[in-house]
């Protein structure tokens, strides 16, 4: 089995900037693309950023220019540096992985908890 595990999440002024975690543990091989999605009070889930485990990066329109997703194999760890802040940041923002390899052929989709990032005006 696997978890992810996000951390980070704070309030913050409108144009501070904070940095998401989202760490792998438990019994796998290997972690494929790995992205943050968020969804704020009585809205949709939405995605936010994806990186492939060789660094390609997606991001969503509204974020472009000002969030970076990274991560570090080594460590199962992705990131998302959030610079900019808007008050319309603020959501619950969630860690996905949804190719992670737990044996031959077998892949498991997986979601954080969930961290809650509140930007202030």
């Amino acid at each position: 089995q696997v978890q992810l595990v996000e951390s980070g999440g704070d309030l913050v002024q409108a144009g501070g900037s904070l940095r998401l975690s989202c760490a792998a543990s438990g019994s796998f091989a290997s972690i494929g693309v790995m992205g943050w999605y968020r969804q704020a009070p009585g809205k949709q889930r939405e995605f936010v950023a994806t990186i492939t485990s060789g660094g390609t990066t997606n991001y969503a329109d509204s974020v472009k220019g000002r969030f970076t997703i990274s991560r570090d194999n080594a460590r199962n760890t992705v990131y998302l540096q959030m610079n900019s802040l808007k008050p319309e940041d603020t959501a619950v923002y969630y860690c996905n992985a949804p190719g992670v390899r737990v044996g031959w052929a077998r892949y498991l989709e997986v979601w954080g908890q969930g961290t809650l990032v509140t930007v202030s005006s």
